[in-house]
């Protein structure tokens, strides 16, 4: 029989969810809602000559720059360089956006890079390099710059627009607002995806969690990253962050879409609204909800590995009867779903190991093409793949 195990707040996380019926507002309607400053930001502008904000980074939790609050990526020192060369000759460099997440207290939302960049010019860990309006100065670090061109640098100011706490009146508001206004600022330059967002704006203990099982060494051969390596966290190899299931957070989203997609039956709004509403929920969890949801996705994973081994997340390619050579995200949806619905009857599954190869195989076959691969995310199509799999394990599990 299968069985949803949930953490103690997933078995309440829904309870708040919208599900007001839209209605068209009139004029007067907009008006008021203006006029009481809904969905409108409450924002103040600062401003920091250089050494004054790099001596005020030093202080106790003035400005959280937050490791995991950012994406995987970094600037090069060609690209901090150029930021410092900017600061030199006085082209204006955008502004930072920060959070007012206590009275002067402030957590980046855009700009991690431009800080880490100035930080470590002026703490000389950052040797200039492949400056072309100002040559001359490659190779040298803050203390060594000639003294005219450091009193210049000095002189410059760094800005930076304050979204205050007054601009939502609940966590669940904040949260959604500081969605937003994270992918409006990240509209242009290098655009982040939809888990990047996720992974800056709903930071806490679920999204640590997520970055946790990234690492599961059965996550990183199924999707082929190399094994987790120490160093990875400060200064992760080239060759990883060419890989778009690292550089851009799809691993994560991958575990997401697990937990979220167990509660299928909650699913409005296509796949990426889901996500978020799972992420804004997750806030709530506390280290009890954290721990049975770490148990469930390592003895999901471990199931799933020990039946299909090699070729997990593998659809098989009835037209080229062979596993395809790449796992499928949607697939490994299925998989992922179906085998944590029957956890307590592991053992029995492992034993019938051969014949559910033989019946995955079989659903590939009898199911209409793009049933486990396909890129449509109704909630039909997820939830119809998700019962295949179900039932299929179903029969093996009695």
């Amino acid at each position: 029989m299968s069985q949803l195990i949930k953490s103690p707040t997933e078995l309440r996380m829904w309870e708040t969810a919208k599900t007001e019926p839209e209605r068209i507002l009139t004029d007067d309607e907009i008006n008021q809602k203006y006029g009481k400053r809904e969905l409108r930001i409450v924002t103040e502008m600062n401003r920091e000559q250089l050494p004054n904000f790099v001596e005020a980074l030093k202080r106790p939790n003035w400005m959280q720059l937050r490791p995991f609050y950012q994406r995987r990526q970094r600037w090069d020192d060609h690209r901090q360089s150029k930021l410092i060369e900017s600061f030199i000759m006085n082209i204006p460099v955008p502004p930072l956006f920060v959070y007012e997440s206590d009275f002067a207290k402030y957590e980046v939302m855009d700009g991690q890079q431009r800080i880490t960049s100035i930080n470590e010019f002026y703490s000389d860990r950052l040797k200039l390099c492949g400056l072309e309006q100002w040559p001359e100065l490659n190779g040298r670090i803050y203390k060594r710059l000639p003294s005219e061109i450091r009193k210049g640098l000095d002189r410059r100011a760094i800005s930076y627009i304050v979204l205050l706490k007054e601009s939502a009146a609940t966590t669940d508001e904040e949260a959604l607002l500081r969605q937003q206004v994270f992918e409006r600022l990240n509209t242009g330059g290098v655009t982040l995806t939809n888990q990047e967002i996720r992974h800056c704006i709903y930071h806490g203990k679920f999204d640590e969690l997520l970055m946790e099982l990234t690492k599961h060494p059965l996550m990183r051969k199924a999707w082929g990253l190399p094994p987790y390596g120490a160093d990875e966290e400060q200064n992760p190899p080239e060759e990883l962050l060419k890989r778009p299931h690292f550089a851009q957070m799809r691993d994560a989203e991958i575990i997401l879409r697990f937990f979220a997609l167990r509660h299928a039956a909650q699913y409005r709004g296509g796949m990426q609204t889901f996500l978020d509403q799972y992420m804004v929920r997750a806030r709530r969890f506390q280290v009890e909800d954290i721990d049975v949801l770490r148990d469930v996705f390592l003895r999901t994973i471990e199931l799933a590995a020990a039946i299909y081994e090699d070729h997990l997340f593998h659809p098989w390619d009835k037209d080229k009867i062979r596993w395809s050579e790449r796992a499928q995200i949607a697939y490994a949806d299925a998989v992922m779903v179906g085998c944590s619905l029957f956890l307590n009857e592991a053992d029995t599954l492992k034993s019938h190991r051969n014949e559910i190869i033989d019946a995955t195989r079989r659903l590939f076959a009898e199911q209409p093409a793009g049933t486990f691969t396909g890129q449509k995310n109704t909630k039909n199509d997820v939830e119809g793949r998700i019962n295949l799999f179900r039932g299929m394990l179903e029969h093996f599990a009695a």
